[in-house]
């Protein structure tokens, strides 16, 4: 009897060392795999947020129907921030502490995401944003990643485009949020570089409906070739109509930002001849058999617009990609664990998705570089890309 019970005890110890050893790292496939999002489905973002909630959940959708990921369902776990910083705080919290996720998502908005990073990197809570400052990733932290292309590299864009067209003196006007300060920055860091000199720079409030003011200070002001715009809604319309209204006939650039044809529709024929930066998914039609992003961005453009009967943007873009990062890691880590997850981010190379091809390190967490752009431009009320 003794011999039997110690027999016994020595199996449930091994059992026990064996749970110690696979305990975090274990699939556990009665459990569905959570994923957190912070969207600006609605408010003065919703442009970017709407099209991101509806791609996040097409792609989860379509993830689970084929089996899902590690042999679990995913869950995600939506929250709309209606584009507010304190909210995304708050949701960033109660997605943390109470829903437990393995990441989250978003935010929409470069504002947003700069007030939850530090949270986010506290927690060693992945976050991979879907807003495009270089601040989310400059300076480095740990757990943060982005999708969209770098505010950097569509101000090289923009200025290099200008070069080609004898372009050396410029206005820019900036909104007053965390996506028209780092546009700002990188303008004015880039300019000298580029042989860009800025002749007038001015800052307006993010929900301003009238620019007429300052587009007058600018018409006025002597040498200007063109205008640089970097905003997000209203004033990515606003700048262009009042600009017409005025009689402006110069060149003018959008940032990366202006990734949706609901903009074109507002500025109306004003939309005319814009430029600007972006990834390929809104000229999908026009890329070769050949590029190797063409047969991804033709099957998201396809899937969404049939779902939802509105144009893809790059906005829904950013999401996919945040999906389909987070999922690529998990099967190349094996697992759940989130450190290890993290780790697999970091490692993964040649990634096609819909901004680029991915190639991120343990310096880089965005990693999409030029390449990542074409430049386009507004014909007949469509995008296309821009010829030289």
């Amino acid at each position: 009897m003794k011999k039997n019970l110690l027999l016994i005890a020595g199996a449930c110890g091994i059992g026990l060392l064996l749970f110690a050893s696979t305990g975090s790292a274990a699939v556990d496939e009665t459990k569905p795999i959570r994923i957190g999002a912070i969207f600006s489905v609605t408010g003065p973002a919703s442009f970017l947020g709407a099209p991101e909630s509806k791609t996040a959940q097409m792609l989860v959708d379509k993830i689970n129907a084929s089996g899902g990921v590690l042999g679990q369902k995913l869950e995600l776990i939506i929250k709309d921030s209606g584009g507010s910083p304190e909210k995304a705080v708050s949701f960033a919290k109660q997605l943390i502490e109470e829903d437990k996720v393995l990441a989250i998502i978003g935010p929409s908005t470069s504002g947003e995401t700069m007030q939850i990073k530090k949270l986010c990197e506290e927690n060693q809570m992945i976050l991979v944003s879907c807003a495009a400052a270089d601040a989310i990733v400059n300076p480095l932290a740990k757990y943060v990643f982005k999708t969209p292309q770098k505010d950097s590299q569509a101000a090289t864009w923009i200025y290099r485009t200008m070069k080609e067209k004898g372009i050396s003196k410029i206005a820019i006007l900036t909104g007053n949020d965390g996506f028209g300060a780092s546009g700002k920055k990188q303008l004015e860091d880039l300019a000298k570089t580029e042989g860009i000199e800025i002749v007038a720079n001015e800052v307006y409030d993010k929900q301003a409906t009238d620019l007429t003011d300052i587009l007058t200070k600018v018409k006025g002001t002597p040498g200007v070739q063109a205008v640089v715009n970097w905003s997000i809604v209203p004033a990515q319309s606003i700048v262009a109509k009042n600009m017409k209204q005025l009689g402006m006939t110069i060149p003018l650039f959008q940032s990366h930002g202006f990734g949706n044809r609901k903009y074109v529709e507002q500025a109306g024929v004003a939309a005319e001849g814009i430029l600007f930066p972006a990834g390929r998914l809104l000229v999908v039609d026009e890329l070769p058999d050949s590029n190797p992003q063409k047969q991804l961005l033709a099957t998201y453009k396809k899937d969404y617009e049939a779902a939802y009967k509105e144009d893809v943007s790059t906005f829904g873009g950013h999401a996919y990609d945040a999906i389909l990062i987070v999922t690529e890691a998990l099967k190349k880590a094996g697992t759940t664990d989130r450190d290890k997850v993290r780790d697999a981010i970091e490692n993964l190379h040649g990634l096609v998705g819909t901004a680029g091809i991915y190639n991120f390190s343990a310096t880089d967490h965005t990693g999409l570089d030029l390449n990542a752009f074409e430049m386009l431009t507004v014909k007949d009320g469509k995008f296309t890309i821009y010829k030289k």
